[in-house]
Parts: C-alpha cells; sequence; structure tokens
C-alpha cells in the first residue's frame, strides 16, 4: 500500500539524532568554564579532560576548537589550550550592555506583570535568601541567573529575550567570582525589584535594574581576581 503521508508529515516523524558527542563535550567543558571549575587562563590538557569526562582525546579537541572559536578558549601555538583570560575591556563592554537589556526588561515586565509571575519572582528571591544563609554559591548564581531570565520572558519582547540569552552565560562567567561579594546586597535588590514590577511602576523598576546590574559591573571590575573555591569541579563522564 502506498504511503499517503506528505513529506512534511513524513519529516514531523522522524526520529530524533542524538547529540554528537564533540557537542556534549563542549558543553560539559562550558559548563566548567563558567562554574569557574576552570579558571581563567588554566591550561587545559587533552588526555586530561579526556580522562575525567571519560571519552577519547578526538571529541575533545574538536570541542576546544568550537570553544576557541566562540572566544571562550585561547589556542597557543607550542603551549596548548588555555581558559581565556577576559580582559578589562571585554567584561565592561559586555556588563554595560547587559545592563540596557535588563533595564528595558524591568521597564516593561512592570506593564505586564501578573500575580502568578510575581509570585515565582519572590519564590527565587526567597531561596537565594536561603542560599546565601547556607553560603552556597553556585546555587545564588543559578537563582540569580533564574530571577533574571524570569524577568526577561516577563517582559514579553521576545527579542530582548533572545539577545539576553546570548550573553548569559558570560554573565553568569563574571558573576560567579563576585556573588559572595555582591551577597545580601544583591538580594535586596532584587526584592525591591520585583516590589516595584509587582506596583507596576515601570520607571522605579527600570531604575533599580540600571543600579543593580551597574553594582555587579563595579564589584566585578573590583574582585574580577578573586577565586571562588565554593564551586566543586566537575568530575562526571559526559553523557
Amino acid at each position: 500500500m502506498a504511503l499517503s503521508e506528505t513529506p512534511t508529515e513524513a519529516g514531523s516523524r522522524r526520529i530524533a539524532r542524538p547529540v554528537p558527542l564533540r557537542e556534549s563535550v563542549y558543553n560539559a567543558i562550558l559548563d566548567m568554564i563558567v562554574s569557574r571549575s576552570l579558571k581563567p587562563g588554566q591550561h587545559l590538557v587533552e588526555s586530561e579532560l579526556a580522562l575525567m569526562l571519560g571519552v577519547s582525546r578526538q571529541p575533545v579537541r574538536e570541542a576546544l576548537q568550537w570553544l576557541k572559536n566562540d572566544g571562550w578558549v585561547d589556542l597557543r601555538p607550542g603551549l596548548g589550550a588555555f581558559v581565556h583570560a577576559p580582559t578589562v575591556e571585554e567584561a565592561d563592554q559586555l556588563l554595560a550592555v547587559r545592563s540596557l537589556l535588563e533595564t528595558e526588561s524591568a521597564r516593561l515586565a512592570a506593564t505586564r506583570a501578573t500575580e502568578e509571575g510575581v509570585a515565582h519572582l519572590r519564590e527565587l528571591c526567597d531561596r537565594g535568601h536561603e542560599a546565601l544563609a547556607a553560603e552556597d554559591v553556585t546555587t545564588m548564581v543559578e537563582l540569580n541567573a533564574e530571577l533574571h531570565k524570569a524577568v526577561m520572558t516577563m517582559s514579553g519582547n521576545d527579542v530582548l529575550v533572545e539577545l539576553a540569552g546570548q550573553v548569559d552565560r558570560r554573565v553568569r562567567w563574571y558573576y560567579t567570582p563576585v556573588a559572595r561579594h555582591r551577597g545580601e546586597q544583591s538580594w535586596i535588590e532584587h526584592a525591591a525589584l520585583i516590589d516595584a514590577i509587582a506596583a507596576g511602576d515601570a520607571a522605579r523598576a527600570g531604575e533599580v535594574m540600571a543600579a543593580h546590574t551597574e553594582h555587579t559591573r563595579r564589584s566585578y571590575l573590583e574582585h574580577r581576581d578573586d577565586v571562588d573555591e565554593a564551586t566543586p569541579a566537575l568530575r562526571g563522564r559526559v553523557p
């Protein structure tokens, strides 16, 4: 019997292909870089990474080249691969752009806030205070990113969401070493932001977010060389 499905219908039934190994290795190494388990300037030895991740050296080599193309790794002839160490100018420029994006997102979020959305923001903020009390830097960084993403999504501006997504990992990379320094003040600022959004005060929400992101930018520039020892190194294998 002849098939009656159109090419489009048939295509929708195709079995999803597994993620290429080099992509899994890329994401595993990038997660270690973003979390600062691998420090800026650290030498990346293919054989050590392969052993740690439970793969051969070939996908590690391919992943390092990919990471180099994306600006996360520097390949030095005769020396090997090293985690990229961002310059002050690089970080300053990205955090300045982040401030513009997030300030606008906060302003828009205040005009579109729902009770459910505000409740979600308050829950994230409460969990952030709990992580702060437990001195759990890893969770603080994750919750900080979640809260900012939630505000961005609440803005309803798809272009803003897309642009913010492009810089999200680098923002987390820069934020991790200063999360402890920002500490309680960061979550106090988050609470003030949520109050402004809940009140529908777009101008106030924009002002709070602008000040909040500026404080983070200044903190990074002051403490960028600090080492965060609270984040454990990734020792699992690539799935």
